[in-house]
């Protein structure tokens, strides 16, 4: 019988919620709560011998220490299977089962199955290294993707070809390969031009990626007139980061008041981005966001005013339907409040 380890964040290892998003990894020996339905969908074909449990923070903030220790309770259950999640649209819990997986896959070499909905940051940061399941965004879809999971986890382990991965229900994993067709290039191509013509659906042969067009908003027609804000993604924060916001994979956006603050200071401010070095914004905050010269620039008269408050958040694999939302909730804001301009300061 196979052996089948499991990977779940603190919430669905039923450790608790967002309150102990800091737990350490820990083990258990038996499947726990995906983990059940997991183990009816194996069957008698494997069963889920170890459990293995993670904060999200944890992971998130210690990446490779927590996958370290992580593959140290891994490698005590000898798997011959190893299943992570599913992740759902959960943006530290997937790119944690992202991590894992690619791990497990490099160290012990074994079949390594995840779920996760297309847009969360973990599927097209680790979709090369694992086999992922497509999901809808939230758990109301659990049992269909623990199921089938599970029936991809099995045949991989029999050393069965898969189909085509998008006939497969998965997330395509970039990777390309050479098949025997029994038509030529040309006569493919033709009959999809027909299809076209015709009206029928058809499957390109070579996927292009999509990229949203965001129109640009048109330039300040005079800033000496005009009210400008500073957002960044930058990931700045008060001193000690006293609203926890993630270094990656943000789930929130923050406003914080600039009233009485004429210039940000290292002993005040410092940076929380865990995708490039903060040592220089550390030493000067002004540098990601300029309030000092932005304070020159309306007393000079060069700027008509700016509120006295800046928003934050982090850029660093933050999903996009996420990022969507933190941008509509700040325009909304500071259009509400006459802004009719934004310095946006990126990384």
């Amino acid at each position: 019988m196979l052996r089948v380890v499991h990977y779940l964040n603190q919430f669905f290892g039923q450790i608790g919620g967002e309150d102990l998003a800091g737990t350490a990894p820990l083990s258990r020996d038996k499947p726990v709560g995906p983990g059940l339905a997991l183990q009816a969908a194996l069957g008698d074909q494997a069963q889920v011998v170890g459990t293995v449990i993670c904060g999200d923070n944890y992971i998130a903030e210690n990446t490779d220490k927590a996958v370290a220790e992580l593959l140290e309770l891994i490698e005590a259950f000898k798997p011959d299977l190893f299943f992570a999640g599913p992740a759902f649209n959960a943006g530290r819990y997937g790119p944690a089962c992202g991590a894992l997986c690619k791990a497990v896959r490099q160290r012990y070499g074994i079949p390594v199955i995840t779920g996760m909905y297309p847009e969360n940051p973990g599927a097209e940061l680790y979709r090369t290294n694992m086999l992922c399941v497509r999901t809808g965004s939230s758990a109301s879809g659990m049992r269909e993707a623990i199921s089938a999971m599970a029936r991809l986890g099995l045949r991989l382990a029999a050393g069965e070809t898969l189909s085509p991965l998008e006939d497969e229900g998965c997330l395509p994993t970039g990777v390309r390969r050479n098949i025997r067709m029994d038509k030529t290039g040309a006569m493919r191509a033709v009959e999809m031009l027909l299809a076209r013509i015709g009206g029928t659906p058809i499957r390109t042969e070579l996927p292009m990626p999509a990229f949203d067009v965001v129109p640009p908003a048109p330039a300040v027609a005079d800033a000496r007139t005009a009210r400008i804000a500073l957002v960044t993604e930058g990931g700045l924060v008060p001193k000690g980061n006293p609203d926890r916001l993630e270094s990656s994979r943000a789930s929130k956006c923050l406003r914080y008041d600039l009233t009485g603050v004429e210039t940000l200071t290292e002993q005040a401010y410092q940076t929380v981005h865990g995708g490039y070095s903060g040592v220089f914004v550390n030493e000067d905050p002004n540098r990601l966001l300029p309030l000092d010269v932005f304070r020159d620039l309306v007393r000079e008269g060069r700027v008509g005013s700016m509120p006295e408050y800046f928003y934050t958040t982090t850029g660093n694999g933050t999903w996009l339907e996420m990022s969507r939302k933190f941008g509509g909730e700040i325009a909304a804001e500071l259009k509400a409040d006459g802004v009719t301009g934004v310095i946006l300061t990126s990384t």
